[in-house]
């Protein structure tokens, strides 16, 4: 498999025992090669989903630095790029984070996403051959 993107889902599920996709997630994660690649605006919205639990949030940003997962940078020239991204799928008003793995999809070649959002991700498209593989 080649290199993988990974949305918010699956990076909260991984971090909380309790999550209802933990199990999977984790499942998944043993078959996918690593580090896995996202992006500030994912690692951002995770932050927000685990502000409730004690000293997860500091895992998640010890396993960035251990090398878990790498964090791809956006320049602040391609942020109207990830603007194209939200106004062309405005109909199923995607959330910042998805936009930018989108983006970060065309621009560097991913065609696996590691998501629990079928329903978007289903939709958005991303380089030649436009459907992104999602994986669980």
């Amino acid at each position: 498999m080649k290199r993988v993107l990974v949305d918010t889902g699956p990076l909260v599920a991984i971090m909380l025992r309790a999550d209802e996709h933990h199990k999977i997630c984790v499942e998944t994660l043993h078959d996918l090669p690593g580090p896995l690649f996202s992006c500030w605006p994912v690692i951002t919205e995770a932050a927000w989903l685990l502000r409730g639990h004690q000293g997860v949030v500091q895992h998640l940003l010890d396993s960035i630095a251990e090398g878990f997962l790498e964090i791809l940078p956006i320049q602040s020239a391609e942020v109207s790029e990830i603007g194209k991204v939200m106004e062309k799928y405005r109909s199923i008003r995607p959330q910042l984070a998805d936009a930018a793995l989108v983006y970060l999809a065309e621009r560097d070649g991913f065609d696996v996403i590691f998501t629990l959002d079928r329903r978007d991700f289903s939709v958005y498209r991303a380089g030649r051959k436009g459907v992104l593989r999602i994986v669980p």
